[in-house]
């Protein structure tokens, strides 16, 4: 798939798929899955994707998690995964950190590093049940309510969120029929009508992603 003269390629590791090596590709994109990082017995090729992570993050590879895909980040950098306190499921709020919860010193480091668009609150999707530990050396950027860590800076070049910026009507549907066993009754779990009903918010969805990934194309992703 192409988007805008760049080449975007996926690589299915329950499949046994081989990896790239980090000089073939300018961006790592980790995405979600309905597996937990710390489930290497019943999926046991998250260990060659942690060390492949591991040495993408080494080699100064620009990173971007979302939602497990940043959970697997924090892991590998030495951040606990866990389950969260409560599951966040459907459009939740999400606020960027400032002044003292950011620390001062690192306020600069997240303005001069994320887009401006984003702050310094907005709605996102969410769909998930664990929650991951600041890595040290990261500095932690958003939060929501039932949610603390909702994502952090590391270094220059790697970025994790625990929610979906990438979703859109079609991956939100094929989610609801493949876990929609998930959408119980609880104090931040949307029901399916609730879900759909707040598509008015793709728009801005959409928005963040671009803004996102035209960000890495400018400041992190050099092409030749």
């Amino acid at each position: 798939m192409s988007l805008k003269g760049h080449t975007l390629t996926k690589t299915l590791l329950y499949e046994k798929a081989v990896f790239p090596a980090p000089e073939d590709f300018d961006l790592l994109l980790i995405m979600g899955g309905t597996m937990s990082v710390y489930q290497e017995k019943e999926f046991p090729w998250l260990r060659s994707e942690k060390e492949f992570v591991r040495k993408v993050i080494d080699e100064g590879k620009p990173v971007l998690g979302s939602c497990f895909g940043a959970q697997m980040i924090a892991e590998v950098l030495g951040g606990k995964v866990t389950r969260n306190r409560f599951k966040e499921i459907g459009w939740h709020r999400v606020k960027a950190l400032a002044g003292e919860k950011l620390k001062m010193k690192n306020e600069g480091v997240m303005n001069s590093w994320l887009p401006s668009g984003l702050f310094p609150e907005f709605t996102a999707f969410m769909w998930h049940g664990d929650t991951f530990e600041i890595p040290a050396g990261a500095v932690r950027i958003f939060e929501s309510e039932a949610c603390p860590n909702q994502g952090f800076i590391y270094g220059e070049n790697v970025l994790g969120l625990q929610f979906h910026p990438e979703a859109d009507r079609r991956w939100i549907g094929n989610l609801i029929e493949d876990s929609g066993h998930e959408l119980v009754e609880g104090e931040y779990i949307q029901s399916k009508e609730e879900i759909l009903e707040y598509e008015r918010f793709l728009g801005d969805s959409r928005s963040i992603a671009f803004s996102l990934m035209d960000w890495f194309e400018k400041k992190s992703v050099k092409i030749e």
